[in-house]
């Protein structure tokens, strides 16, 4: 579907619900293509408890030049 961006200025909410049942929308500016309106796919939170757990792992098995990360943490304060 194509609409002029006036038409889509003043009908944005009922755009936006077209939108979100998977309809994609052209928005022209004198016939011309200038946007198009698309559904997004919904982000997935990752689990925060998960997240933490893989952040000790990587920090206690991390070094560099024999230097764990808590040590350059440590080096960085100084």
């Amino acid at each position: 579907m194509e609409v002029g961006a006036y038409e889509a200025k003043t009908h944005l909410p009922s755009l936006l619900e077209r939108v979100q049942r998977g309809e994609r929308i052209t928005i022209t500016k004198h016939g011309v293509p200038v946007a198009m309106l698309v559904s997004v796919a919904p982000v997935e939170k990752p689990d925060i408890q998960t997240v933490i757990d893989e952040l000790k792992r990587f920090a206690n098995g991390y070094s560099s030049g024999g230097m764990a990360l808590s040590e350059m943490i440590a080096e960085g304060r100084r």
